[in-house]
């Protein structure tokens, strides 16, 4: 009979360096901590043995489990949360992967040596070449992969750039694709426990993340209007045929759960991971709760963690991460509270990249934050901090964006920042979901997100920034707009910063100058899409400790694992197509394809 440890999760340990691995330091502080190196204790009944173990339901679980199910293998899921879908239900699911069939059907000119180009010039050294050699060369076979074995199929999201397309490589008419239209009947009941998308979409309407883009301008764009109309065609077409029509991130969780049916692959909700179970050194199953109780799922193969972030764990923040920060500033999903990375760590997993996050400027509204794209590219708008003055490029990555401000934040501080625009960008554009000329919502002015005054004087006191330096940044902005140039931070150089902006303002489509009051102002904070590190794998998504040897059994992948863009971002997808593509890397070496 072989001995067994059943390792539970230990607490936090002492605050690690930035940008530094943290692996076996961590591991043994909390076995000190616990006694998890040498404490036995008998072992929770048991629920079942399969070849595979997948914690998680997001895109790189479920891609996982369906690529292991087809392999041959048995598989279960098990997931925290009431829901399947994590947090690529709640997205816009761009799917960032370089020549794939989608994009090559489409004549997208795009070749392996471009794609690894960029992708090296965008990473630089924080991932091994290995890794991004690896996402690179299983990336499309995976999208062919889902499109054989799922209802899924996509479309390339023409024009959203590459987000550095002047790097050697860069496209920039863009590399993602996101979920064409599913009818969500193809689930039957279980569609009930999808989770739910971050921002509704309209009823009556099917819409596209590309089709944003053109939204934001329907009021002034007579191709805004014509895309506006498509939508609520396609609602009005579904609607006739009794479907109930499905995007973007909705219709990516949609379409893996109808591939896991078909395979025959169990979901169990409410599922949440206690810890791993190991023998000898090897990952063997996973301790969940179920029903209340503990109980263990033994794997013959191994565990592929895909659990997500820990965006919703204040203390892991608090610890990692560089203030100010907070679990209220996040649109992941709640559920992500870093379980699997803690069960990896105790179990002697390495971590990396746990100070940074899948960044972008955000909104605290009411409720939920929103996630500031379109709106802070715009032109009529800029970006201030306590001073005044500007100090970003408000079109850049919108990861970019968010590591300017905390660089600059302990000597200049920009966190808050505001989004100042005025009447003539609210007459003209969608911001959020509130149509041009409409009233904002009165609890935004209550809350403190957003302000709003007749002269810049007075929008200056409510937000408590020098009036003066207020006024000579706007005059300065102002002109620089009207000549179509912004030598202060180069707004509008990029082909990147013309995605989200209005092709009727000359001579550039970013940069307008403010001139209508009333004035409104946008409290931003630094929010995330999910945390972006968690623990080192290898080429084969296999989980290492610090030392570069393999934890046998364990893998992970998606926001789980210290992400292959490194503290960089390449394109729209960068969190999902790689999630997606280790989970199936790790499925086809588990099953010995790879």
């Amino acid at each position: 009979m072989s001995t067994s440890t059943y390792r539970e999760p230990g607490r936090p340990i002492g605050l690690p360096t930035r940008r530094q691995v943290l692996g076996t330091s961590a591991a043994a502080g909390v076995a000190l901590a616990t006694g998890a190196g040498t404490a036995t204790a008998a072992d929770p009944p048991l629920l079942g043995t399969y070849d595979v173990v997948v914690i998680g339901s997001g895109a790189a679980g479920m891609t996982a489990a369906l690529t292991a199910a087809k392999a041959g293998l048995s598989c279960v899921v098990v997931e925290k949360a009431a829901t399947f879908g994590g947090s690529a239900a709640r997205s816009g699911a761009g799917i960032w992967i370089p020549n794939n069939p989608v994009l090559l059907a489409a004549g997208v000119p795009d070749t392996p040596a471009k794609a690894a180009a960029y992708l090296a010039a965008v990473v630089g050294p924080d991932v091994p070449a290995s890794r991004q050699q690896a996402f690179l060369a299983h990336g499309p076979a995976m999208i062919s992969f889902v499109m054989a074995n799922s209802p899924l199929r996509f479309r390339w999201m023409e024009g959203y750039s590459d987000y550095y397309p002047e790097l050697p490589g860069g496209l920039p008419n863009g590399r993602s694709i996101e979920p064409d239209q599913l009818d969500g009947n193809v689930l039957g009941a279980e569609l009930a426990h999808l989770n739910p998308p971050y921002l509704d979409v309209p009823a009556g309407l099917v819409v596209f993340s590309a089709d944003y883009k053109w939204l934001a301008l329907s009021a002034v764009n007579v191709k805004g209007a014509a895309v506006a109309a498509e939508c609520l065609a396609r609602g009005t077409k579904a609607a006739l045929l009794g479907q109930k029509p499905l995007t973007m991130g909705q219709s990516l969780a949609a379409g893996l759960r109808a591939g896991l049916q078909s395979a025959g692959v169990p979901v169990w909700l409410n599922t949440p991971l206690t810890s791993l179970y190991v023998e000898g050194g090897a990952v063997t199953g996973a301790v969940v709760t179920r029903a209340g109780a503990a109980g263990l799922l033994r794997a013959r193969r191994g565990v592929v963690v895909g659990s997500g972030g820990f965006e919703h764990n204040a203390a892991m923040r608090a610890q990692y991460q560089r203030q100010p920060i907070g679990t209220d500033w996040t649109v992941g999903a709640k559920e992500n509270t870093g379980d699997g990375i803690r069960a990896g760590q105790q179990a002697g997993g390495a971590l990396a990249l746990m100070d940074d996050a899948w960044w972008g400027p955000a909104i605290p509204l009411p409720g939920d934050p929103y996630f500031c794209l379109a709106e802070r590219t715009l032109p009529g708008g800029l970006m201030i901090n306590a001073a005044g003055s500007r100090f970003v490029n408000e079109a850049a990555p919108y990861s970019d964006v968010v590591h300017t401000m905390y660089d600059r934040n302990p000597t200049d501080p920009d966190i808050p920042a505001w989004l100042v625009v005025d009447q003539n960008y609210r007459n003209r554009y969608l911001f959020r979901d509130i149509a041009p000329t409409f009233v904002l919502p009165a609890d935004w002015y209550g809350s403190g997100a957003a302000h709003k005054a007749w002269s810049f004087d007075a929008l200056a006191a409510s937000i408590g920034v020098p009036a003066a330096a207020l006024r000579t940044t706007v005059s300065r902005f102002n002109s620089q707009a009207l000549l179509g140039k912004d030598p202060d931070f180069h707004r509008g150089d990029s082909a990147y910063d013309h995605y989200y902006t209005d092709p009727a303002v000359l001579p550039d489509s970013c940069l307008a100058p403010l001139w209508l009051p009333p004035y409104y102002a946008f409290k931003i904070v630094p929010g995330d899409l999910g945390t972006k590190g968690g623990l080192v794998t290898d080429a084969r998504a296999r989980v290492l400790r610090s030392d570069g040897s393999v934890i046998p059994g364990l893998y992970a992948a998606g926001n789980a694992s210290a992400a292959v863009m490194g503290h960089s971002y390449a394109g729209a997808g960068s969190t999902i197509g790689p999630a997606m593509t280790f989970g199936y890397i790790a499925a086809r070496d588990l099953a010995g394809v790879l």
